[in-house]
């Protein structure tokens, strides 16, 4: 005969552990379903840390310019110069670039500064 282990908890203990997992399945869920507009967590530590938002986005889905270059039809040398701030990219370039990292251009546009 097997002995299990039992605990007794009130109804109300219940109830507030099924909300709660009710919520972590919601979170879990929303993590998920990511359409590019949430920024994760390593890229906004990147960007404070001063890297460009499309350089932290970049690095981050694990690609070097010429990658990143050849999925989104931008040249690597332009791409360069935006995560060097040289250039500001145009809506067309940033509209493909982020397009490539799956992203939108409102995250390519946060600013460290402010």
């Amino acid at each position: 005969m097997t002995s299990e282990e039992t605990v007794t908890i009130s109804r109300a203990e219940y109830d507030a552990l099924v909300a709660h997992n009710a919520e972590l399945k919601e979170y879990i869920a929303a993590l998920q379903a990511d359409d590019g507009s949430r920024i994760p967590h390593p890229v906004a530590l990147a960007v404070i840390r001063g890297d460009s938002p499309l350089s932290a986005f970049r690095k981050h889905r694990g690609l070097t310019l010429r990658q990143l270059a050849e999925s989104s039809g931008v040249t690597a040398s332009y791409i360069s110069e935006i995560e060097r701030g040289i250039k500001p990219g145009s809506m067309s370039a940033l509209a493909r670039l982020a397009n490539a990292l799956n992203t939108t251009i409102d995250a390519l546009a946060i600013d460290s500064e402010g």
